[in-house]
């Protein structure tokens, strides 16, 4: 785990089906950019992308980031947990629509198992709206089952439903 000292690689996967979906993602980006103990390196272009679970709703605009941080993995959590409730996020249906969604993907070669926190995200090597963006700004990044997330792509499924967007 990191003690705060040395500034550690991570990825992001953010997220929005609500409202004005790029304004939201672009607000999320930069109150992480300005968040102390976090540096943005890298945003991906913008993908439209259906939603995922049982819960009827709009597409998504995803996009990731990969940060530099001197956060805790669990400091990192709370961070995006907080700018999520400041952009007006409620968690109230599980999987359901949302204005803003910030999740930790990978942070270093560290594996985390703890109550609320999973990192490498659990079924990221599955889910298309995470590796396409996340090929486009590192694709050599590990997802925590012995793959990149480039290889991890090649068998992953959807990623036809995964559109880049131009606006």
């Amino acid at each position: 785990m990191n003690s705060g000292n040395r500034p550690v690689r991570a990825a992001l996967g953010l997220g929005s089906n609500m409202g004005d979906t790029r304004a939201h993602l672009e607000a999320a980006v930069a109150r992480l950019d300005q968040s102390e103990g976090i540096k943005v390196l890298a945003r991906s272009s913008d993908y439209r992308t259906p939603p995922w679970g049982p819960v009827p709703q709009d597409d998504y605009r995803n996009i990731c980031l990969t940060i530099e941080t001197s956060l805790s993995p669990r400091q990192l959590l709370d961070r995006c947990l907080r700018i999520e409730k400041d952009l007006g996020r409620i968690r109230d249906v599980r999987w359901g629509p949302r204005i803003i969604d910030i999740d930790v993907l990978i942070y270093g070669q560290d594996k985390v198992d703890e109550e609320h926190l999973t990192i490498p995200h659990p079924r990221m090597g599955e889910r298309a709206f995470v590796l396409v963006p996340l090929v486009e700004i590192w694709p050599d990044a590990p997802i925590g089952d012995g793959r990149t997330a480039e290889e991890a792509l090649t068998t992953c499924p959807d990623v036809a439903d995964v559109v880049l967007l131009r606006d």
